[in-house]
This record gives C-alpha cells, structure tokens and sequence, in this order.
C-alpha cells in the first residue's frame, strides 16, 4: 500500500508538472526583440504625433515612396512629404525589417532635398551592406556631402545587388581614386555596356583620361557632383536637382511661400489670414456667397478660391453647402478608387496615409501640382486628418497659381 501511494504521488506530481508546465527549478523568460520598422527613427523634429502611420496599408507605402524619390512634385507637395518621411515614428504594420522600404524613405528625402534628414536615419540604421537599396541611399548622402571616403566604403562593404549599374558606376570612380587605373577601367567599360549614360560616359571618362577643366557639369546626384568637382568643372552654371541644390547651400530646404497679391484683394484679404491660420467663418461664407454672384468673367476664379478656402473648414453652413454644390468646377485627374481611399483615410484621421495618397496623385500631377479638383479634394482630406498646417500651403499654393 504504501509503495502504491508512493507510486501515485509521483504521477500526481508529474502530472502537476506537465500541465502547469512549470519544472521545478527556475525558469527564465526570453523576450524576442522585434526588428527596428522602416519609420522609427527620426530624421529631424517634425511636430508630427507617434501614430502617424497607424493604419496605413504598407502597400500604399512601397507603392507612393519611390515615386517620391524619382518624380519632380509642386512646392507644397515637397514640404508634406519631407515633413511626414522625417518624422520619427512606428512605421506601417509589416514595415520592420524591410530594408527596401527604409532605403526608399531615406532615398526619397535624398531626392526632396532633405539630405540631413535622410543622413541622421541612415547613420542609424543597421544592415546597410544587405541592401543595395539602403546601400545607395548611405553612398548618395555620403558623396552629396563630400564624403567620398564614405561612398567608396559603402560600396565596398555591399554584398547585395554589386552588378547593379549604380554600384559599377560608383567602383569604378571608387578604384581610379585609388590609383587603380586599369580595374576602374575595365568596371567603367562594363557598366556603360549595361547601361549606358552619356553624361556618367563624359565624366567618368575624363576622368580617367586625366582631362580636366572642359566641358560642363552634372549635377543629377551625388556621384556626377564628385565627379563634375574633380574634373574642376563649373559647378555654379549648371541647374542642381534638388538633393544637390540643398546639399549645396549646406541648409534644410526652405518651407514654401506664396505670392497671393494677384488674388488676395479679390477675396477680402483671405489669404493672407491663411497664412496665420484658419480665416474667419463669416469671411468663407462671404467669399462663398460672391463667388456663386459673380459675372461670368470672374465666375471661375473666384469658385476655385472659394472652393480651396472653404475645403478647410471641419462643417460648413448649409447655405454653403447648397451653393458650392451649384459650382461649376471640373473634377480632377485621380482615379475614384484612390479618392475614395483618400476621403477614407481622412475620415479615420489616419493622417500617414491621408498624406501618402495626397503625395501619389501629386507625383502624377507633377511640379506644377495637381489639378484644382483634386488640390480641393487634398485640402480638405488633410485638414479633416490633423494634417492642417499642410492644408493651408496646399491652399495657398492654389490660390497663388490663380492669376
């Protein structure tokens, strides 16, 4: 009997074990630390909340980011997409660890002009030689600040995508720095053969024929800026893109600024108050109620600025909304799928993504900016997002395009 207890206690026991699953000695807990996002570290202070991204479809993200960095956008455009890119914040859901898309933030403020920013995160962001386009971003930001030790370093370092264009053309100034003439060019033959680029073609090849001091120079991006200072060339006659004119002055890019005398007497001063902030409720329905009274002539004119003040407001008046509704505006360019994407967001005040879709139909649109019905509709899905200092430069921009 007391063998058979002794039996039973032991399995009672074992049992505990089993379904508590706690053994007798101590246990220790291991935290599994989850990968740095896409987003989280800062580039500068922005002002913009720790949720800016909640929400947004990472899809929407890898599909707008790169066309930040490729396409030419209007000044206010530029302004949003600096200030969101270099917030610091929890990125997307899907957004940690992928390094394409980190290299597609910090490549996209390269291109805006926001060199600072895109260096402080890239100077912060591990796994640079895993990712060609991380990689790019870190040797752009290096040789647009003169860093060329850096570039090369960079370049040298990468054990993804080494074939790429970027990447040959970058070794193989890289090497004839280094004295190695034969190899750079050998690497600068092979790059041309798979991708040839006239304007590298007449840098690099001067440079390595030791011809210094003729023709013009390039200043598209980082590498022709080194190559184009080598050669001695005259840097301050040719037209900068935008990451070379910032690197350039050594300074943040400007917010924008609008000449709105063309307009401004015509709309009771409005514009002006939108520079400090939202104008007065009784100034909107006024400009609302001339705009729907004017003659013919000035009809057009006076609806679009009423239409860009008034997609400020949160709830306008009834009488308002019965007489912009009358306004014989033309829609815009973007697809419905994305406006209505775009009034969602705004909707759930899902700022990130309010801004990303804002910044897709920009980039379509071009430096001019997009059409007036969709510049209505972009105001006053910011604005309803939070996002109403950019808003108001949306605003402004159209009313100073409205001669």
């Amino acid at each position: 009997m007391r063998m058979l207890r002794t039996v039973l206690n032991t399995a009672l026991l074992a049992a505990a074990v089993a379904i508590t699953g706690a053994p007798a000695r101590a246990q220790v807990e291991v935290t599994q630390l989850s990968a740095p996002d896409a987003f989280s570290t800062p580039g500068r202070m922005t002002g913009l909340p720790d949720d800016l991204w909640r929400g947004t479809p990472i899809e929407t993200a890898r599909k707008v980011l790169p066309l930040l960095a490729e396409k030419p956008l209007s000044p206010a455009a530029a302004a949003l997409a600096r200030r969101v890119l270099a917030t610091g914040a929890k990125g997307p859901t899907g957004s940690e660890g992928d390094e394409g898309l980190a290299g597609a933030r910090a490549s996209a403020l390269i291109g805006l002009g926001d060199v600072i920013a895109a260096a402080k995160i890239l100077d912060r962001t591990a796994a640079l030689d895993r990712s060609s386009d991380l990689s790019r971003a870190a040797a752009e930001a290096a040789l647009l600040t003169g860093d060329t030790a850096r570039a090369c370093s960079v370049a040298d370092s990468l054990s993804e995508g080494r074939g790429e264009a970027y990447w040959l053309r970058l070794r193989a100034y890289c090497q004839d720095l280094a004295g190695q003439a034969g190899q750079a060019q050998l690497t600068f033959d092979l790059a041309q053969s798979q991708a040839r680029d006239a304007t590298y073609g007449r840098l690099m090849g001067a440079k390595l024929a030791g011809v210094a001091g003729t023709g013009a120079a390039s200043l598209r991006n980082g590498l022709d800026l080194a190559l184009s200072r080598d050669l001695g060339l005259d840097i301050a006659a040719a037209k900068p893109a935008p990451a070379v004119a910032a690197a350039l002055s050594g300074a943040e890019p400007p917010e924008p600024d609008y000449d709105v005398s063309a307009i401004d007497p015509d709309i009771g001063g409005l514009a002006s108050l939108l520079r400090l902030g939202m104008p007065p409720p009784t100034g909107v329905s006024a400009l609302v109620a001339a705009a729907g009274d004017a003659d013919t002539k000035a009809r057009a004119r006076l609806q679009a600025a009423a239409l860009l003040v008034a997609a400020l407001s949160a709830d306008l008046p009834p009488e308002d909304r019965a007489r912009i509704a009358g306004f014989a505006t033309p829609e815009g360019k973007a697809p419905a799928g994305r406006n209505l994407a775009l009034v969602e967001a705004a909707a759930g005040k899902r700022a990130g993504e309010a801004a990303l879709l804002a910044l897709w139909t920009c980039a379509e649109a071009g430096e001019g900016g997009p059409a007036l019905g969709d510049r209505v509709r972009i105001v006053h899905a910011l604005a309803a997002a939070g996002l109403m200092a950019d808003a108001r430069t949306f605003a402004l921009e159209g009313l100073a395009g409205l001669k």
